[in-house]
């Protein structure tokens, strides 16, 4: 038996991988991510549309549960889970993230603060009237393209014969293997306003489309406030729209005034109105500002209202200016017209966009027109047997009476072929042999009733005659007219016009840049206490001196320091924090105050204080950083004067940590003490000076799973003495070594 020869094809691994990560990008690209510039619709969106259509889920029939809905397209056409058609499924029925709800929802389908959609067994769906009547009629005229679904078992359209520029009325947005869309939804009737004067005027300007494109309008509302630079961005199809929120003084009770935010930017939909609250309340915290004195969110179905109640006499234009300026009530919409045109990815400008609409309603109505104009032609044909046959009705059925079989009849009437008929005269013969209907009269012929000959009857067929030659007057001068077509989009862009537009939400306008003037904050000493479990306040220096030896006893860390300053933490783990002085809750000696973990990014659980001291201190000092493994360096207190909250104050080795940051003093040497009681005197002098990045130099030379305890800088006499196993040690009379040696062994 002879063995067969494997088959194996050899090439290159990363060939392979290449073609195979381009063609999953480019399916997600294609198949996911992006809409079609024609329809704008991305492919999990038209395919839920399409199979509420098939359900027969109009705008005039009951609802039904989306659950059907989601299950009845993913096992039809979508085979990508269930949470990502129902969530396709919320968004088109979200008035406040749609600007043309496609979808009419019914129960909870979220709110505009992030409250999520209920399960899709508790909702229902169906169409809204523009979606029927815009979206997916004409379906049967053979408008579009029918595809095989993914298991070729069902037939999809592969573009819904849409008849307005969704892709802009809606906008989109969506993310794909390197590129990503991000298209604001506009207005109706400015949108179409626009298709009609390019449709009139083909080398119309984007300049000039701007006349009727003003901008983005959003259904949240707000301010698009930077309107000169929208032409470069429709010219391109990239750029960024600042946004701002509408904002509305009232007059409150007490002669005291409101802020009451009506509009928001279209970013902050969903949990960023929260975080604009949060913001709100951390701006009053920091003492940001003193004006605001409450804040509510009165928010309901109606529309967005939040009250920020101020103080009397508050400075109301700079607050506003401030909000704008910390807060997400001015944002920034970043704009990547990126759509699918003719199969491939293109970023689009506007008068790109309306071109390719433009292109595909010419191509649409062609279709749809061939197709009326051939059932016209179909049926003038039989109209036209019919008429002819009423007026030779009586050779007709003497025809039928002499043959013998339909075919013989069919035959007779087609080619006039009499043979193995019965005539009843030779002239009856004649005329038979005389008749040339077609196959499709003939057939009709045979089928028609005989209450067609009632005399009303025929002058019925005469009247639907007359019509069905003036539709093929019709549909054969929009088919070879130009203007006629033109006209014919025009006249249905002007009827979804005048039926679906409505008054522009979001209004354009060129605005200043927000400046508010930060209130100086009136400079004074003051005393911050921490305590060892890390909580932390500031006190003014007469109530310190009034209670100094309270305070110092139970504080861990007593810093006087500006109120203005910022306060140095350093860990064992390397790192330095910086808290803001004007972070720590200012108040009575008796007060608690507050976690540092709070108000800076040191964490408790992972880390452990070295020291603490002002910036200012810092600033003017060296520092000497000592570890466990024994390595010391000398850093300048001038690299740690940085914005960031947190840096790595110095480099560790493997399984080190920091055990001594100190600020240096008089100290002309330093004291090393280890776990198994060697110390080791150094003069200062020896340690290099180097920047924080530097991992040291080594101090002291460990002996086998020892390491360094304590660091001592010895100054006063009470300094100078310290207890080693109830043994006090003179750590003055300790021999001077050099840096690097083992040290000497304390005695007891």
């Amino acid at each position: 038996m002879e063995r067969k020869e494997e088959q194996i094809i050899r090439t290159e691994y990363s060939e392979i991988m290449q073609k195979s990560y381009i063609d999953y990008a480019m399916s997600v690209i294609i198949s996911r991510a992006l809409p079609d510039v024609r329809d704008g619709l991305k492919p999990v969106q038209r395919r839920t549309l399409y199979d509420m259509y098939e359900l027969g889920i109009g705008y005039d029939r009951p609802y039904r549960k989306c659950a059907r809905i989601v299950g009845d397209t993913m096992g039809k056409y979508h085979p990508h889970g269930d949470s990502s058609i129902y969530e396709a499924l919320v968004v088109m029925a979200q008035e406040f993230k749609k600007g043309l709800p496609l979808v009419d929802g019914h129960g909870n389908f979220g709110s505009i603060e992030g409250d999520g959609a209920a399960a899709m067994r508790y909702t229902e769906a169906r169409l809204q009237k523009i979606t029927q009547t815009a979206f997916l009629s004409d379906l049967d005229k053979n408008v579009v393209d029918f595809l095989p679904n993914f298991d070729e078992t069902e037939k999809e359209p592969e573009v819904l014969p849409v008849r307005l520029p969704n892709l802009l009325v809606n906008g989109s947005d969506g993310i794909a293997v390197g590129m990503v869309t991000s298209i604001p939804p506009h207005n109706l009737g400015e949108v179409a306003d626009a298709v009609v004067a390019t449709i009139k005027n083909k080398d119309i300007t984007t300049a000039e489309l701007t006349n009727y494109v003003q901008g983005p309008d959003f259904p949240t509302g707000g301010i698009v406030v930077n309107k000169d630079e929208l032409k470069a961005i429709y010219e391109t199809g990239v750029g960024k729209i600042k946004l701002r929120g509408k904002v509305q003084v009232e007059q409150a009770k007490g002669g005291k005034m409101n802020l009451v935010i009506t509009e928001i930017p279209y970013t902050m939909v969903g949990a960023n109105i929260g975080k604009f609250l949060n913001d709100v309340a951390t701006l009053v915290e920091t003492k940001k500002t003193t004006d605001i004195v409450d804040i509510s969110n009165q928010s309901s179905k109606d529309g967005i209202r939040i009250v920020l109640e101020l103080r009397k006499n508050a400075d109301i234009d700079n607050l506003i200016n401030m909000l704008y300026k910390k807060t997400r009530l001015e944002d920034t919409f970043g704009v990547n017209m990126l759509a699918v045109a003719d199969g491939r990815p293109e970023t689009l400008g506007l008068k790109k966009i309306i071109e390719h609409h433009i292109d595909f309603q010419f191509e649409v109505n062609t279709r749809k027109y061939r197709t009326l104009l051939q059932k016209e032609l179909e049926k003038k044909e039989i109209q036209e047997g019919l008429i002819k046959a009423c007026d030779v009705i009586d050779l007709i059925i003497e025809i039928l009476r002499g043959s013998k079989n339909q075919k013989q009849v069919k035959e007779c009437l087609v080619n006039g072929v009499t043979e193995g008929i019965k005539f009843k005269s030779r002239n009856s013969k004649k005329q038979a042999a005389e008749l040339c209907f077609t196959e499709a009269q003939a057939t009709a012929i045979l089928e028609m009733r005989l209450y067609k000959l009632i005399g009303l009857e025929i002058e019925a067929l005469m009247k639907e005659h007359d019509i069905t030659v003036k539709n093929i007057a019709k549909y054969e001068d929009v088919l070879n007219n130009y203007d006629s077509m033109a006209q014919l989009i025009i006249r249905e862009l002007e009827t979804l016009k005048k039926e679906y537009a409505r008054p522009r939400r979001t209004s354009v306008e060129n605005a200043a840049e927000a400046v508010y003037e930060e209130k100086k904050i009136e400079e004074m000493e003051v005393i911050f206490l921490m305590d060892r479990f890390g909580y932390a306040r500031t006190i003014d220096v007469p109530t310190y001196e009034r209670n100094k030896e309270a305070a110092d006893a139970e504080s861990r860390y007593v810093i006087s320091c500006m109120n203005t300053d910022k306060i140095c933490v350093f860990t064992d783990t390397g790192s330095q924090h910086l808290i803001k002085v004007l972070d720590a809750p200012f108040g009575k000696f008796r007060d608690k105050g507050k976690p540092i973990d709070n108000f800076c990014n040191y964490d408790s659980s992972k880390e452990a204080i070295v020291a603490v001291e002002s910036l200012q201190k810092i600033r003017m000092s060296l520092l000497i950083f000592g570890t466990a493994q024994g390595m010391v360096k000398q850093v300048e207190g001038a690299e740690f004067d940085v914005s960031k909250r947190t840096i790595a104050a110095t480099k560790l080795q493997e399984g080190d940590k920091v055990i001594s940051v100190h600020c240096m003093n008089e100290a002309e040497t330093l004291v090393f003490k280890t776990e198994q009681g060697i110390c080791l005197r150094i003069a200062i002098g020896e340690i290099p000076l180097q920047k924080k990045t530097a991992r040291g130099v080594r101090g002291i030379r460990l002996g086998k799973d020892d390491r360094v305890e304590m660091i001592y800088y010895p100054t006063s006499e009470a300094d100078k003495i310290i207890l080693y196993k109830e043994k006090e040690i003179h750590l003055d009379r300790l021999r001077i070594a050099g840096r690097d040696t083992k040290g000497t062994k304390i005695r007891v």
